[in-house]
C-alpha cells in the first residue's frame, strides 16, 4: 500500500531516479527544490509504507487555474493506480482552493497517460507545437472543468 504525502526534500533523491527513468529530458535537482519552496506549487508524493517513493505529481495554481507542472510513476509501479490517485489528489486540492480549471499536457505517443486522462475526465483542448524536446514532440493539452464535475 502506498499514502499521498506532501513531497519534501527527503524524497528528492528517489523522485530525481524516478524522473530519470522516466523522461529524456528530466528535471534537475535544483528545479525540484525550487518547485518546493515556491508558494503557488504543490508537489505531492506517493509514499510506501516502507518510505520508497512510487510516484510523484507538481502541479501549480494560478488565479482560477490549476496546471500539472510533472507527473511521473516509477515505471514497475504503473497500472496500480498511482496516477489516478496523485491526479485525484490535485483535483480535491483544486476543488479546495476554488479552481475552475486544471490543465495538463502529454506526448501523443504516450497513449496510455492520455487515455489515462480521458477516463478521469481530461478533454483535449489544443496543441503546443515541439513542446517536448527529447525526443521533439508536440503536447496535447488537455483541461479538466471543476465546475462541471462537483
Amino acid at each position: 500500500m502506498y499514502q499521498i504525502v506532501p513531497m519534501t526534500e527527503d524524497h528528492l533523491e528517489q523522485v530525481e531516479e524516478i524522473e530519470k527513468l522516466c523522461f529524456g529530458d528530466p528535471w534537475s535537482r535544483r528545479i525540484f527544490e525550487q518547485s518546493l519552496a515556491e508558494e503557488k506549487t504543490t508537489a505531492l508524493a506517493a509514499r510506501r509504507e516502507d518510505g520508497k517513493i512510487l510516484g510523484y505529481i507538481i502541479f501549480t495554481a494560478v488565479l482560477d487555474e490549476g496546471g500539472v507542472d510533472n507527473i511521473a510513476v516509477l515505471p514497475q509501479a504503473r497500472r496500480q493506480g498511482i496516477a489516478s490517485a496523485l491526479l485525484g489528489a490535485f483535483r480535491r486540492c483544486g476543488q479546495e482552493r476554488g479552481l475552475i480549471s486544471l490543465f495538463l499536457e502529454v506526448r501523443p505517443s504516450n497513449e496510455g497517460a492520455a487515455a489515462l486522462y480521458r477516463k478521469l475526465g481530461y478533454q483535449e483542448v489544443g496543441r503546443r507545437k515541439n513542446y517536448y524536446l527529447d525526443p521533439k514532440e508536440d503536447a496535447i493539452i488537455m483541461k479538466l472543468e471543476l465546475t462541471s464535475c462537483t
